[in-house]
């Protein structure tokens, strides 16, 4: 679970939730040298964002909630 703050603005190395071509998705927002979305996860490739590409800030995630209880 996160919490996101929608009243932030997005910097580099923020985790953002964002809307890239209709599609949400939750990244490590680079913007030097180049816009980019970064997975966490390592085995997956950033995004190289174009600057005519339909990307969406929603909201910076300031806080993670984890479970203590497997579901």
């Amino acid at each position: 679970m996160l919490v996101v703050d929608r009243s932030l603005t997005a910097s580099h190395g923020d985790i953002v939730i964002v809307s890239l071509n209709g599609e949400l998705t939750v990244k490590k927002l680079e913007t030097k040298p180049t816009t980019r979305l970064v997975p966490m996860n390592h085995l997956h490739a950033p995004i190289d964002v174009p600057d005519d590409s339909d990307l969406e800030i929603f909201g910076v995630a300031t806080t993670v909630i984890h479970s203590l209880r497997n579901l």
